[in-house]
């Protein structure tokens, strides 16, 4: 009897080795880019460092400061950040679906060629955009949208698009739009074009009639894991391309902080003021609104039992 439990033991303490062998190349890698980098800020965030001397403790009071006295933060920073993430990230993730859905109906080689034309925008980065859209919203007559203005009398001079604050969120929203068919929207046209064809043949059995009922009914029920993967995309990226305000306008901050958001107030503290317990601060706050909005995408999408477990 005591032999079959000493060999019990060491079937589990064996299972046990390789359970931990199997995970200690991921914990290593989520220590190391996650979890160490997140505690490490949250430790900064409640001090006052200036990168030349050693950081003093001061508690809370940098996050006192930004949510009371940070005029900038809260008039400017804070409004234009929700503005641009509640247009940008649904609206990026609604129209990475829908043409995803679109190039899902077409044949595998036009298919592929428009996938990857609608995916280069999301890797080119900042170079392609100073090239491109500056060149078109130039405030001078070599300007395409000026030129074109002023060729048919619509304005009498030109308009500084990329320096005025009436006009630079919107051109801000557009561009990002424009570059937001990154890496989930290529995870839903993969999940459209997995769903099996006989649960379309199933539901117009069963009383489906048009296209939209077809796509509420099986297409996004069938794809949620991928639905899910575009959504926490979508939201990483609307919080995390606060770059393209700063290369169109060629400043940070923005003009009169008019497309200045969470991302551009960390950068202005932390790498050209050397606020660095500031910046950590405003760090923090970003990191709980990308995780409040990821627990929605998460609820929305996610298996129930899935959703119960995360809560």
């Amino acid at each position: 009897m005591s032999k079959l439990v000493d060999a019990r033991k060491k079937i589990l303490v064996g299972d046990a080795m390789t359970t931990l062998l199997l995970l200690l190349p991921y914990s290593l890698l989520f220590s190391l880019f996650i979890a160490i980098p997140v505690a490490l800020a949250i430790m900064l965030s409640l001090t006052y460092f200036n990168v030349i001397q050693t950081p003093e403790f001061n508690g809370l009071f940098n996050y006192v400061m930004l949510l009371t006295q940070d005029e900038v933060f809260l008039k400017y920073v804070l409004p234009n950040t929700v503005k641009y993430a509640l247009i940008v990230g649904p609206g990026g993730y609604v129209l990475s679906f829908i043409l995803a859905w679109m190039l899902a109906q077409i044949q595998s080689i036009p298919r592929t060629i428009f996938a990857l034309i609608l995916y280069i925008p999301s890797m080119v980065g900042p170079v392609f955009i100073a090239v491109v859209w500056r060149t078109l919203f130039s405030g001078n007559e070599a300007g395409y949208i000026n030129a074109l203005l002023l060729s048919n009398n619509l304005i009498d001079r030109p308009i500084q698009f990329l320096v005025s604050p009436e006009y630079l969120m919107t051109i801000v929203i557009i561009v990002s739009l424009w570059s937001s068919m990154g890496i989930g929207f290529l995870a839903m046209i993969a999940g459209i074009l997995n769903v099996s064809t006989e649960l379309y043949e199933a539901a117009y059995i069963d009383g489906i009639s048009n296209r939209f009922q077809e796509i509420i009914y099986i297409t996004i029920p069938s794809m949620k894991p991928q639905m899910l993967f575009g959504a926490v995309m979508s939201i990483v990226g609307a919080f995390n391309t606060g770059w393209i305000g700063v290369a169109l306008s060629g400043t940070n901050p923005t003009p009169q902080y008019s497309a200045q958001l969470l991302i551009n107030h960390i950068e202005d503290y932390g790498f050209q003021r050397y606020e660095m317990g500031y910046a950590a601060a405003v760090s923090v706050i970003l990191l709980l609104m990308v995780w409040g909005f990821a627990k929605i995408a998460y609820w929305l999408f996610a298996e129930k039992e899935e959703a119960k477990v995360s809560v």
